[in-house]
């Protein structure tokens, strides 16, 4: 079993209450907007980390991360991007692929909006954690803990890290 903290949207912010609550993960995965490569290098120091960069991220980020992220944690065929929309309304970039070859977990960032969905049309569900950072029109910061073991993906919880 592997034990995930996916967090997104931390626009160069990170704190001892975010490190804090990823010590029980095995794995931190970062959906982009990362912001200060000084986040993803302390995440490293902790946990090892899988990223993306987004949209917000300079050449320091895109240089060390790609933008899109396709792997398999055990046997779950995963794909992370900062913008990729969500089920009936995924983002012109990635809509064709994901069609054509779905992942069994697409996870993007990107809009600051904690949102679970099952899409049904292609037997994947869909993690955006909502931001972790403090930059943004979000009232509280959040991330996803969640655990994949074998095929399934269980034990998922959102953590509300306070206000922004």
């Amino acid at each position: 079993m592997t034990r995930i903290a996916l967090i997104s949207d931390t626009h160069g912010y990170i704190d001892d209450q975010i490190l804090r609550l990823i010590e029980p993960c095995d794995e931190v995965w970062h959906a982009g907007d990362i912001g200060n490569i000084a986040v993803t290098d302390t995440l490293k120091k902790h946990k090892p980390l899988r990223a993306v960069w987004g949209n917000i991220d300079g050449t320091k980020a895109r240089a060390q991360f790609p933008e899109n992220n396709r792997f398999f944690c055990e046997n779950v065929d995963v794909w992370i991007t900062h913008i990729g929309g969500y089920p009936n309304h995924y983002d012109v970039r990635i809509r064709e692929e994901i069609q054509r070859n779905p992942p069994k977990l697409f996870i993007s960032g990107h809009s600051h909006i904690l949102k679970v969905m099952f899409d049904k049309k292609l037997n994947c569900l869909h993690m955006n954690p909502g931001a972790a950072g403090k930059s943004g029109f979000h009232k509280v910061r959040t991330f996803l803990r969640f655990a994949i073991d074998g095929d399934e993906i269980k034990d998922l919880e959102v953590v509300e890290l306070g206000k922004r």
